[in-house]
C-alpha cells in the first residue's frame, strides 16, 4: 500500500499538494484559538517553524545538490548522495517541506489543518520516502543498506553538523537558482493568512494599513521572484 501510495504522490504531488493546502484559505469556521494574544503567539511560532524548515532546505541544497522530481515523474537517482546534510538525515528536503507546511498551517489557526492537512502531508511524504527508498535499495543494494545503518531516515543526527557545514563549500548561486520558488510560495501564503486574520478581526477600515503594507511587501517579493526567474531562464544566473 505504501509503495503504491508513494508512487502516486510522487507523480502528482506538484498538482495535488497545493490543491490540498489551498483549502486552508477557504476555511475560517473552526479556529484553534479565539484569543487574540494566543493567535499572535501562534503566528510567531508558526513562522519560526517555517523558517527552520527553509533553513534545513537551504543547507541541504547549498551544500550538496540532489536531483529532485525524479525522471519522467518517476523515482530516479543517478547516484546515492551521502554527503552534506544527507550524512545526517536521509530525507532532509522532505523534512524541510513538512516543517514549512506545518509552520504555515500553524499560522492558519485552523482545526481543518490539524485534523486533515497535517495527517495528509505526513502520510504523503512517508509514502514517497517509502517508494524512493525501495528504489534506492533495489538499485544500490548493500551500499544503501550500509547508508541506512549509519543515517536516520528523517530526524537529523545533529552530532557533527557544524563540522559538516564548515568542511564543505556553500554554493549560493545554486541555492538561489534551485530554491527561489520555495520561499516565495510560503512567504506569499503566510502573508495572505496574516492579512486575512486582520481583515476578519477588524474589517477593511481597521486593517487597511496592514493590507496596504502587505500588498507593497508582496509586490516586492514577487518582483524579486521574477528577477531570479528571468536570470535563470536566460542563463545569466547559473548554479556554481
Amino acid at each position: 500500500m505504501m509503495l503504491k501510495a508513494g508512487t502516486f504522490f510522487f507523480r502528482y504531488r506538484n498538482a495535488l499538494f497545493p490543491l490540498v493546502f489551498s483549502l486552508l484559505y477557504f476555511e475560517r469556521t473552526w479556529p484553534v484559538f479565539h484569543n487574540e494574544q494566543a493567535k499572535m503567539w501562534e503566528t510567531f511560532f508558526g513562522i519560526a517553524v517555517t523558517l527552520s524548515g527553509q533553513t534545513l532546505r537551504a543547507l541541504t541544497v547549498g551544500l550538496v545538490y540532489i536531483k529532485r522530481g525524479g525522471k519522467n515523474k518517476q523515482v530516479y537517482a543517478e547516484k546515492l548522495v551521502q554527503s552534506g546534510i544527507f550524512s545526517h538525515s536521509r530525507n532532509p528536503l522532505y523534512l524541510g517541506n513538512l516543517l514549512i507546511l506545518t509552520g504555515v498551517g500553524i499560522v492558519s489557526n485552523s482545526w481543518l489543518f490539524v485534523a486533515f492537512g497535517l495527517p495528509f502531508f505526513v502520510f504523503a511524504y512517508l509514502s514517497i520516502i517509502h517508494a524512493e527508498e525501495n528504489y534506492l535499495r533495489n538499485k544500490f543494494g548493500q551500499e544503501f543498506k550500509d547508508y541506512c545503518s549509519r543515517v536516520n531516515r528523517i530526524i537529523p543526527n545533529l552530532s557533527g553538523m557544524g563540522s559538516t557545514i564548515r568542511s564543505m563549500e556553500f554554493h549560493w548561486k545554486r541555492l538561489i537558482v534551485k530554491e527561489y520558488a520555495t520561499p516565495y510560495a510560503w512567504i506569499m501564503g503566510t502573508t495572505i493568512l496574516i492579512v486575512r486574520h486582520q481583515y476578519h478581526r477588524w474589517g477593511y477600515e481597521g486593517s487597511k494599513n496592514s493590507i496596504i503594507g502587505a500588498g507593497i511587501f508582496l509586490l516586492f517579493v514577487t518582483a524579486a521572484f521574477f528577477v531570479v526567474w528571468y536570470l535563470k531562464k536566460h542563463k545569466i544566473l547559473r548554479p556554481d
